[in-house]
């Protein structure tokens, strides 16, 4: 079955122009864009990982990663393959970088996946792995099909998306994880070939037009995005445009993809930028990527109390009442909360359709 897309026109020259992203490509008739996804057939735009996924399984939500969006709770984590970012960083090669579709798991509809959501018990579903903007029309009719069920919906993303399609992927989504992958132009065009505005532009829509709880991820690569002056930036333009209650993870960079010749992110690195963080008003700082309990935890930011210890993606405390309220002094944690801590753990449960 055909699925055809949403968000191009047609140019004069037989191609067709997709107007999702900022990338702009201009498709010859057979021909697909940079992300593979999205395909000159016959003149119009068709979607060719529409109803299939690069795997399914059921993680804890904070992998996402989300501290402050029902903690404890499952989620069921699928993508598709591609990507519209070139990122020679990325820690997902393999999936956003393939062009081999046969990889792709037999047909899930949206109505088995919101099924299979309800049976196993997920809070959420999350679009993830690769970025869902590229397949914009099969998450937004996944996330339909699964709020219909109760289930609550999670973007993974870098946040590169037009305005007009912005509107509708979001319209459709409860919460995001948006990757700021880094504070200077120069990073996004040599490193991703993308533009640091269109990114900021996002967060500040997230923040200020819709309901949708957000949580940043900064990966920090030796070298290249991990100066004190950049995270001191970032943090202050996080703090002033969009809030002190956005959640910022640092994660450590692992060597991948085109990048293995950078080492490791040293676990200090991390401390150090989330210090910067907390320093400039952002309340909840975390590291990822790093066994580090402190920067794990969640923190009361009126009283200092401890609001929930983690073991990695494993809760080992929990200080708050069922509306996310601090026990000790009564202080609203941001996030979502509702009833007692999840006990999903830190398991990671592969699922296959049959």
């Amino acid at each position: 079955m055909v699925h055809y897309g949403r968000y191009w026109h047609q140019l004069e020259d037989g191609r067709i122009q997709c107007d999702l992203c900022p990338r702009d490509c201009k498709i010859k008739p057979g021909q697909r864009g940079l992300c593979f996804v999205r395909a000159n057939e016959g003149g119009q735009m068709v979607l060719t990982t529409y109803g299939r996924s690069s795997g399914f399984c059921i993680d804890p939500i904070e992998k996402k990663p989300l501290n402050h969006f029902y903690p404890g709770t499952p989620v069921l984590s699928f993508g598709t393959a591609g990507c519209n970012l070139t990122c020679k960083f990325c820690q997902n090669w393999d999936i956003s970088k393939s062009r081999e579709f046969d990889k792709l798991q037999a047909e899930a509809t949206p109505e088995m996946i919101a099924r299979a959501c309800v049976q196993a018990k997920c809070k959420s579903v999350a679009f993830t792995y690769n970025d869902p903007v590229i397949f914009l029309e099969y998450a937004v009719d996944v996330a339909k099909a699964c709020r219909a069920q109760g289930i609550k919906t999670v973007a993974v993303t870098a946040g590169y998306i037009h305005t007009e399609a912005r509107k509708e992927f979001f319209a459709h989504m409860d919460a995001a994880n948006v990757d700021l992958k880094s504070f200077h132009e120069e990073f996004y065009h040599t490193l991703c070939s993308a533009h640091l505005n269109d990114v900021l532009e996002t967060l500040v829509y997230l923040k200020h037009q819709t309901n949708v709880w957000f949580e940043i991820t900064d990966l920090l690569i030796p070298g290249e995005n991990d100066g004190a002056d950049e995270i001191d930036e970032m943090t202050k333009w996080v703090v002033r445009e969009l809030g002190v209650d956005v959640p910022m993870h640092f994660s450590a960079f692992h060597p991948d993809w085109k990048m293995q010749d950078k080492p490791r992110t040293p676990a200090q690195t991390l401390i150090r930028a989330r210090e910067i963080a907390l320093a400039n008003g952002v309340r909840y700082a975390y590291t990822g990527n790093v066994h580090h309990e402190e920067g794990d935890t969640t923190y009361c930011h009126n009283c200092g109390a401890v609001l929930i210890k983690r073991d990695w993606y494993e809760l080992s405390e929990w200080h708050l009442d069922h509306d996310g309220h601090c026990l000790s002094c009564g202080t609203k944690c941001a996030g979502c909360f509702d009833g007692p801590a999840g006990s999903w753990g830190r398991k990671r449960v592969p699922l296959r359709f049959k």
